[in-house]
């Protein structure tokens, strides 16, 4: 099954465009991988599937919604649906770690307060953060744990499609393996349907099932990663050139 389904996209910011004419599809249950040199529209492409960013022409379909044509009440359904943790965590830095996990649940929900408190107290050991976590401001955490507690916020909804945003950048390498795998044990224990963009080598090697590589464009390849050689790109043979380091 598909969960979301991009045709014939484009993207244009006055002059210059940013996609022209891309189509891919994401299953569910995998970890699909959203590749590309800087600037190639990455980024864009994930603010477009969650509504953040309008684009120019084609269609979008997440969770079975054309996201262009869809009104308000609908649009509000399917956002319940999904998480996001984006690059920097963007965390809310007025507020505790508990308050901003707490946060969509108390805006979104008619939860008790107990109940609330329940929900995000199993998010907090989720992501293998700690209980004593909980009371700490943004400013008095590590990089690592901010992103912890980020993705404890985008899961608090209990997402049925987790999107992210370089969830490794920024991390020392041994930070950035361990939240490879907690995504890994996510996607098992939760079974959820994650998109990633990545720049990290060992991750998308490590974590992704399927990826599109946006180049000049266009859709240069879709596929797995066993299969990319053979693809005739610049930034593909330039990017994958070093994979015999991987471990």
């Amino acid at each position: 099954m598909n969960i979301i389904e991009v045709r014939n996209l484009k993207t244009k910011f006055e002059n210059k465009i940013v996609h022209d004419n891309i189509s891919l599809t994401i299953k569910e249950g995998e970890i699909y991988g959203l590749l590309g040199p800087s600037g190639c529209g990455k980024t864009t492409l994930l603010r477009e599937m969650v509504m953040l960013q309008e684009f120019s022409e084609g269609s979008i379909e997440v969770l079975g919604y054309d996201i262009y044509n869809i009104n308000h009440v609908n649009a509000q359904k399917i956002r319940s649906k999904w998480g996001v943790l984006f690059q920097a965590g963007a965390l809310f830095s007025s507020l505790s770690i508990k308050e901003n996990i707490a946060l969509p649940l108390i805006e979104y929900t008619d939860l008790s307060s107990s109940m609330i408190d329940e929900i995000v107290n199993f998010k907090i050991n989720l992501v293998g953060l700690k209980s004593s976590d909980a009371h700490l401001f943004p400013s008095q955490i590590s990089g690592g744990m901010k992103k912890k507690a980020a993705l404890a916020r985008a899961l608090a909804m209990d997402p049925k499609l987790l999107f992210l945003d370089e969830p490794t950048s920024g991390l020392d390498p041994i930070s950035a393996r361990d939240f490879d795998r907690l995504i890994l044990k996510l996607r098992s224990v939760l079974g959820l349907t994650i998109v990633m963009v990545s720049h990290d080598l060992q991750s998308i090697y490590d974590t992704l099932d399927r990826v599109a590589i946006i180049d000049n464009q266009k859709i240069a390849y879709e596929g797995t990663i066993s299969e990319i050689g053979s693809v005739n790109s610049n930034f593909i043979q330039t990017f994958f050139k070093n994979k015999e380091h991987i471990i």
